[in-house]
């Protein structure tokens, strides 16, 4: 089909599926750049424990290598393989973890916490020569292009304006003592890589939006599709819900607009209305418009604006309310009942007219 056609958004049971096969709007590279700066964060608040617990295990290390009896036997070999062991869980498990919940938050903020293998199966439309060409040749290919240079360029400058102002300032180095220098070596490269890092976090917005936009553009579906889904898996209650507000308003309307042609609407006085007409067309008179309550205020209301009579009669207003539908005549048990209100309608208004 025509990608021209496909105008509509996609329904929520197309999105659950696109979702099943692994469909989802998802930026590595912001969930990377999230990654570096979790893991800066952690190594700017553990470096000091990192710098210490490496140069102790160091001198235990060489200290041990001093004594070639423990250097070669099991036990020294055992203690020395602990002490590395618990060097690395100090200073590497802090930086590791940080970054894995960071990749874990990141992922699930993005597309949600529903694992798939619909994704992982075999789908031979992944290597259709004329999508992989489109995909090559289209303006995603363009997009991904500028981003890689975005990426080394803006890397590049950001990491040169931190580099270059402290150039003029390395004569002030010389003769300082190595620890010294090491850690004005680490702060120069942690501020390069946070300036990096933040650099790297804005593409990735950037990219996000852009795997966004592109994933709503082809989860489009054509207003055939549309009408197709929703004949086979039926209307959402809340559409069928408004779908029964705007008829019974509707109805109500009609109803409204038939209470001035009346002949008569019967009362309760506030609790019942029932609008009758009589042109002799039918066996007997037809119930035009009922209602209760505020409905039955609104049928008064109208009536008397349009100059229709208004009467009076609790137990025949109930019984016409009850028995008797819109559209429907009064049944038999009603007739005389109904006849008296009418001859009295009659009456009273063949006398306006000849007092007029």
């Amino acid at each position: 089909m025509a990608r021209d056609d496909r105008t509509e958004k996609a329904t929520p049971r197309h999105r659950e599926r696109a979702r099943k096969k692994g469909q989802v709007a998802r930026s590595s590279d912001l969930g990377g750049s999230l990654v570096v700066l979790a893991g800066l964060l952690a190594i700017s608040a553990t470096g000091a424990r990192i710098v210490a617990s490496t140069a102790a295990s160091f001198r235990e290390i060489l200290a041990d290598i001093a004594h070639p009896a423990n250097a070669t036997s099991a036990a020294g070999l055992n203690g020395l393989m602990h002490s590395v062991l618990a060097t690395l869980l100090l200073t590497v498990g802090p930086v590791a973890g940080a970054c894995l919940l960071t990749a874990l938050m990141t992922g699930v903020a993005q597309v949600g916490f529903k694992p798939t293998t619909q994704s992982l199966k075999p789908d031979l439309r992944r290597i259709n020569p004329a999508s992989g060409l489109r995909n090559l040749l289209g303006p995603n290919l363009v997009f991904e292009s500028l981003k890689a240079v975005s990426k080394v360029a803006v890397v590049g400058v950001v990491a040169a304006l931190a580099i270059l102002p402290g150039l003029t300032s390395l004569a002030s180095t010389v003769g300082i003592s190595a620890g010294a220098l090491g850690v004005l070596a680490g702060k120069t490269a942690m501020g390069v890589a946070q300036r990096a890092a933040a650099a790297y976090l804005v593409i990735g917005v950037i990219d996000y939006a852009w795997k966004r936009r592109r994933h709503e553009r082809e989860l489009r579906m054509t207003k055939q599709q549309v009408r197709d889904e929703l004949r086979q898996y039926g209307i959402s209650a809340e559409v069928k819900a408004a779908l029964r507000r705007r008829m019974m308003q509707a109805a109500r309307a009609r109803m409204m607009a038939a209470v001035p042609d009346a002949d008569v609407v019967v009362t309760n006085p506030t609790h019942y209305a029932v609008a009758l007409v009589y042109d002799g067309t039918r066996t007997a008179p037809e119930v035009v418009a009922k209602g209760k309550d505020l409905i039955a205020l609104q049928i008064r209301r109208v009536a008397e604006e349009a100059g229709v009579p208004v009467v009076s009669d609790p137990p025949l207003a109930r019984a016409l309310h009850q028995a008797t539908e819109i559209g429907a005549v009064v049944p038999e048990e009603l007739y005389a009942a109904v006849a008296r209100v009418l001859a009295f309608v009659y009456r009273l208004a063949g006398r306006r007219r000849l007092a007029s």
